[in-house]
């Protein structure tokens, strides 16, 4: 049995790595917003929202000095944090530190209990802009009682194959953390929709408020119809409930009740050569990832 999941995208300017208070003030405002949704069972924050540089800052240096291992003290804290305010907590993305000294701009997930139970490294950093190495693996968790989610940041969402893996992996809502400041978050928008209908699966972007970023977060359907949005950069909580079963009614019986996107093959077709990726689609492999319902 599912249930609705309420959810909160907390449009808002970053947070300064430097400022020695960034987590008592990240942790402030977590609380400030359960309360004020006492029934949010899911609070997502902006990309680097408490790894942000200043104007005057060098990037390059305020990475290295924020990055930590995933299960370092800001780790801790966070996971402190969801435990203390009973909600799934998505902190926007972080830096982190790997064994090996690489530097990764890493989105984890902490669940009511306090467990981080999922992280996501971007595979796809904004080059050459941002120097952070690419993540390699397509992440999604399970939210017991509400569906399957998935994990993006930034301009991941401009790689179709991003989205298309995670909704393969079953995920019915694609999380996408966002610090856009530039004017192609236009272009974003129009991702949004595309990214939620060509694969089916509803989709959450929250972008960071001025002057961090321009805002506009949104959340889109599985049919690409948008059911929330902020129209400016200025701060504020964007809110929504989402049936997560919806993303696997509309794959089984189709967009507007007619697309089936992922039962476009007959039986015994070969596989399709895709020479960009040096692989194929094969046909027997298309819908193996879904959920049961998912599939018709």
């Amino acid at each position: 049995m599912t249930s609705p999941l309420s959810l909160c995208l907390v449009q808002s300017a970053a947070l300064h790595h430097a400022d020695p208070d960034t987590l008592d003030a990240f942790a402030a405002d977590v609380r400030r917003v359960t309360r004020a949704h006492p029934g949010a069972r899911l609070l997502l924050y902006p990309e680097l929202h408490v790894c942000g540089h200043r104007p005057d800052e060098d990037p390059e240096s305020v990475m290295e000095s924020a990055a930590e291992p995933l299960d370092g003290p800001r780790g801790a804290r966070l996971a402190a944090l969801a435990r203390e305010t009973g909600v799934w907590l998505v902190p926007g993305s972080i830096y982190e530190r790997d064994d090996d000294g690489a530097i990764y701009n890493t989105a984890p997930v902490y669940s009511p209990e306090g467990e981080r139970v999922a992280a996501y490294r971007k595979m796809f950093p904004w080059r050459p802009y941002e120097t952070t190495a690419s993540g390699a693996e397509f992440v999604v968790f399970d939210m017991p009682g509400h569906g399957r989610v998935g994990l993006s940041i930034c301009y991941d969402a401009w790689f179709p194959e991003v989205t298309r893996h995670l909704a393969w992996q079953g995920a019915d809502l694609v999380l996408n953390l966002v610090r856009t400041p530039t004017v192609d978050r236009t272009q974003e928008l129009v991702l949004a929709r595309a990214n939620a209908i060509v694969n089916q699966v509803a989709v959450a972007s929250v972008n960071a408020a001025q002057p961090d970023g321009i805002g506009r977060s949104v959340v889109v359907d599985p049919e690409g119809r948008v059911r929330a949005e902020a129209e400016s950069a200025t701060a504020q909580i964007v809110t929504d409930v989402l049936d997560l079963t919806e993303s696997r009614r509309v794959r089984t019986h189709g967009t507007a009740g007619l697309t089936r996107v992922w039962d476009p093959f007959t039986a015994g077709q070969p596989p399709l050569e895709l020479p960009l990726y040096g692989g194929r689609i094969d046909p027997e492999r298309w819908r193996e990832g879904l959920p049961e319902e998912g599939r018709r």
